[in-house]
């Protein structure tokens, strides 16, 4: 077999390269897959971040090709120096996402095609001479970010080639909207519906003016005209309660409301955001019909020997 070769992304690779993408996905959220439009409108611009999409300067699509099969893929960014980007981001180079599948009977290279597609990834980051590099695992799908530990092979690779988990690690968890808290009347608590910073807000008020905690919950996790099949989805944008209004069972309160909601609108899933080590709100959505859905790893950095 012939040795895999490392080139720049051209668009009759689209199908191989979402059909690789897609794989990924499906290993960490069910039911959710993206279309070539949605692949090809990310390596251009991605919508959705709209702080940090505005500071990129560049933007890099490497793949690795083996008999005309696109056998691994990556999409690098750079981010401009100047005072208007975030300090973290300020002249930075970031491994936005990088795929390939494990290796197999039928393709027992692939670990040699990873390997050659991180060795050109790093030497772009040196052409573009960046202060630092970062990596992460954000396909342009719903709920994937960071690096999900179902990915295995691709931490291989990262820590291999000398990225080094520098941030947090979180929680997503997945309910059935019908496993949620069922409505139930609360006297003396009174809810409003109004719009929230990060979707629907439901508040709850305990007296006429004071508010005691709120959920926000956003439906529009996907854009219709991008994404192929991901419908029925949404998550938790905010959960709060007010330590000085706290009142007992507010939170599984407050989750009937958007469980009620979210059925009006046709959403059968929901997904929420914890960091790992904060266990009592863990345990509170464990607790509410949620699952745990896998544990991602955010920030990397790459820090060679």
């Amino acid at each position: 077999m012939p040795a895999p070769t490392v080139r720049p992304f051209r668009r009759d690779d689209r199908d191989q390269l979402t059909d690789l993408i897609n794989a990924h996905v499906a290993a960490v959220v069910p039911g959710v897959s993206v279309s070539v439009n949605t692949v090809l409108s990310d390596l251009e611009r991605q919508p959705g971040e709209f702080i940090t999409d505005p500071w990129v300067a560049e933007r890099v699509t490497l793949v690795a090709e083996q008999r005309r099969h696109v056998v691994a893929a990556a999409h690098l960014l750079r981010y401009r120096s100047g005072a208007e980007v975030g300090e973290h981001y300020r002249d930075a180079g970031e491994i936005d996402w990088f795929v390939y599948r494990p290796p197999a009977s039928f393709w027992p290279d692939a670990e040699e095609a990873a390997d050659q597609l991180m060795a050109a990834c790093l030497a772009q980051f040196a052409r573009w001479d960046v202060r630092v590099r970062y990596a992460d695992g954000a396909v342009p799908a719903p709920i994937v970010y960071g690096l999900p530990r179902n990915w295995p092979h691709i931490r291989a690779v990262y820590e291999r080639s000398g990225f080094r988990h520098i941030g947090d690690t979180e929680v997503v968890l997945i309910a059935r909207v019908a496993d949620l808290p069922a409505l139930e009347p609360r006297p003396g608590v009174r809810f409003e519906r109004s719009l929230g910073e990060c979707g629907t807000r439901f508040t709850a008020y305990v007296d006429p003016t004071r508010a005691a905690g709120f959920i926000e919950v956003d439906t529009a996790l996907t854009r219709p005209e991008r994404h192929a099949r991901a419908a029925g989805l949404a998550d938790i944008g905010n959960l709060h309660i007010d330590p000085a209004s706290h009142s007992e069972g507010l939170e599984r309160q407050l989750l009937a409301q958007a469980a009620d909601w979210l059925g009006l609108c046709g959403t059968d899933r929901l997904f929420a955001y914890e960091q790992a080590d904060d266990k009592a709100a863990v345990d509170l959505l464990l607790a509410a019909g949620f699952r745990e859905l896998t544990r991602t790893d955010r920030r990397w950095e790459h820090r060679p020997h």
